[in-house]
């Protein structure tokens, strides 16, 4: 998108603020003192404004906090911060960089506040800061792990849901987007084995399919990453490639996906950089996370595939440590918005 595309034209995102005593309000301020934003979308953050405008004057950004009620009195303008504050935050009783249940509760209202936006039609998209998981448990969402569960939760989602996360460098050259999607993520490791089933695999490399069509790639090619060292070794280090991985690679070869493996994982995600595949299915968390954040730690965004909406999100968590100190890097945050942006469209 660029300056030539009416401003109308462009998707409307609700950006969630985040936990406030972490660094989403710092994160999200940066990034909107940024022109460049409003050529993609018309951003509407949704959280409180007496937090973003503290955010605004800690870091001394020439940006406007205007604070709306209701989306249709967004006015989009450059340079311009448009809030639609839920005033659920009470800065004096606010402990910065510390986990806090009214902070986790307003986390939490601001997801539901932007997913309703997203489903009446008013924005086209969702972008969330990070929220704290143990500030969320203390005001009582103790059935949620993240966003995603919420997501899921409130747009009935009975299906598979999982998480595609991108990185690049951020070194001013042009990169290959990796594009990374994992099979099993949040579970203990001795736990991996078990859950790397044909059909738990054969899902995931169909969700990847269609996650990246949605980035606009029409005919993804797919690597799947194998379990074992050296792919196994025809059995000797493991069988999971022969049980599970080959025949769940076969029967998506069958629907027409482009997908190949299994590929030993220590050399996979470079082929994948270089641009052979545009995704790569890994196994387990730290098979594909590693890879990403040390292709592009800071430039990493996660795409959540599965729901019946767009949410991208930050790669990265509230960082309590450096909270409210200017020294957040707000490029997750940008990539985040401008990959919405790019699906929004």
């Amino acid at each position: 998108m660029n300056t030539s595309t009416p401003a109308s034209a462009r998707p409307v995102l609700a950006i969630t603020m985040g936990d406030a005593a972490g660094v989403g309000p710092e994160i999200i301020a940066m990034t909107l003192a940024k022109p460049a934003i409003n050529e993609m979308c018309r951003p509407l953050v949704v959280g409180d404004a007496g937090v973003m405008q503290r955010a605004a004057e800690m870091l001394k950004l020439p940006l406007k906090v205007r604070r709306v009620t209701q989306a249709s009195e967004a006015a989009y303008a450059v340079g311009t911060m448009d809030v639609l504050s839920l005033d659920n935050i009470d800065w004096d009783e606010l402990a910065i960089g510390k986990v806090n249940a009214m902070a986790g509760k307003a986390a939490v209202e601001y997801v539901i506040k932007a997913l309703a936006l997203v489903q009446s039609g008013q924005a086209k998209g969702m972008v969330t800061a990070p929220l704290n998981k143990e500030a969320m448990h203390l005001a009582g969402y103790k059935q949620y792990i993240g966003h995603t569960e919420i997501l899921a939760d409130l747009t009935k989602n009975t299906g598979e849901t999982t998480m595609l996360m991108t990185s690049g460098p951020d070194d001013g050259r042009a990169h290959n987007l990796l594009a990374v999607v994992h099979v099993t993520r949040h579970i203990p490791f001795k736990d991996i084995a078990a859950n790397i089933t044909v059909g738990n695999v054969l899902r995931t490399i169909e969700i990847t399919h269609e996650g990246m069509k949605a980035l606009k790639i029409p005919h993804p090619r797919l690597a799947v990453a194998a379990l074992n060292p050296h792919g196994g070794e025809g059995g000797i280090l493991g069988r999971e490639e022969i049980d599970a991985i080959a025949p769940a690679i076969h029967a998506a070869q069958a629907e027409g996906i482009d997908a190949r493996g299994p590929y030993p994982a220590d050399s996979i995600f470079f082929r994948a950089m270089k641009g052979e595949f545009d995704a790569v299915v890994a196994m387990y968390h730290d098979q594909g996370h590693i890879a990403i954040k040390v292709y592009g730690f800071d430039a990493s965004v996660t795409v959540t595939l599965g729901l019946p909406i767009i949410r991208t999100s930050v790669d990265h968590g509230t960082a309590f440590d450096i909270a409210w100190k200017g020294l957040a890097n707000p490029l997750s945050m940008y990539e985040s918005i401008k990959l919405a942006a790019t699906m929004a469209s």
